[in-house]
C-alpha cells in the first residue's frame, strides 16, 4: 500500500513538471528590441546631383585647395564609374605623354567589358595639378591610399569623402551617394536630348532594361518627350 502511494506521488510531481516544462517552452522567445537598420534613412535609388550642387562643391574644393578631392570630384562626374572602379584607377589610365588624356578606356569589374568616357577641360586641369603634387611621387593609383594596407583609396572611404562633400552644401547625406556621382552626368544628358542609347553606352550597360530602371524613366517621361515633337 506504502508503494502504491509513493509510485502515485511519483506520477503526479512527474506529472506537474512535465504541465511546466510544456508552459515554458510555448512562452514566446524575448529579444531584445533593435531599431530597424533603414529607420530614419531614405533608401533606394540616390538622387543625382543637380548643376548647382556640382558648382558649389567644386568652389569649395577650390576655395580649400584640396587637390586630391577636387580631382576626384571632377573625375567621379565626367567618368561616371562605379565607386570601385573609379578607386582603382592607375595613373597610366588618364595619364600619357605628359599629359591628362582626353579620353580614357577602363575595363569595368562587374561586367568585364570596357567602357570610354571624356575627360573635360575643367578635369583635366585639377587631374594634371594632382598629379604632380609631391604626394603623388611614385605612386601607380591615382588615388592612393593613406594606409599601408590599401595601395589604393577604398569604396567606404570614397562614400565618406562623397557624405563630407553634400554635407558642405547642406543636402540630406542620406538622399546621397556614390552612385549620385555616376548618376550626376547622365541625369543632365537624359534630361536635355532623350538619348536613351547614349545613356546605356556612357554607362556601359548591356541591356536597355538597366538604364531605364537605374534612370527611373517611366511613362510620363515619354509621354513629355512624345508631347515635345510636334509633326
Amino acid at each position: 500500500m506504502l508503494c502504491l502511494s509513493v509510485g502515485r506521488a511519483e506520477d503526479v510531481a512527474g506529472l506537474e513538471d512535465g504541465r511546466e516544462a510544456m508552459s515554458i517552452e510555448t512562452l514566446p522567445a524575448l529579444r531584445p528590441t533593435r531599431a530597424p537598420w533603414n529607420k530614419g534613412r531614405i533608401i533606394g535609388q540616390k538622387r543625382p546631383l543637380l548643376p548647382k550642387h556640382v558648382w558649389s562643391i567644386r568652389v569649395r574644393l577650390e576655395m580649400a585647395d584640396n587637390r586630391r578631392d577636387l580631382a576626384l570630384f571632377n573625375m567621379a562626374v565626367d567618368s561616371k564609374l562605379r565607386g570601385c572602379d573609379l578607386v582603382c584607377l592607375r595613373v597610366n589610365d588618364v595619364y600619357a605623354a605628359g599629359r591628362v588624356k582626353e579620353r580614357a578606356s577602363v575595363t569595368q569589374s562587374k561586367t568585364r567589358k570596357p567602357v570610354r568616357f571624356e575627360i573635360t577641360e575643367t578635369t583635366r586641369v585639377s587631374l594634371e595639378r594632382w598629379i604632380k603634387d609631391p604626394e603623388m611621387m611614385g605612386c601607380e593609383y591615382l588615388w592612393p591610399g593613406r594606409l599601408h594596407a590599401s595601395p589604393h583609396l577604398s569604396t567606404r572611404q570614397y562614400a565618406r569623402t562623397m557624405r563630407d562633400w553634400v554635407l558642405s552644401i547642406g543636402l540630406e547625406p542620406s538622399a546621397y551617394g556614390t552612385h549620385s556621382m555616376r548618376r550626376t552626368k547622365v541625369a543632365q544628358i537624359y534630361k536635355k536630348t532623350g538619348n536613351l542609347r547614349a545613356v546605356q553606352l556612357l554607362l556601359g550597360h548591356a541591356k536597355m532594361d538597366s538604364t531605364v530602371r537605374y534612370l527611373g524613366v517611366d511613362l510620363d517621361d515619354a509621354l513629355s518627350l512624345s508631347e515635345g515633337i510636334d509633326l
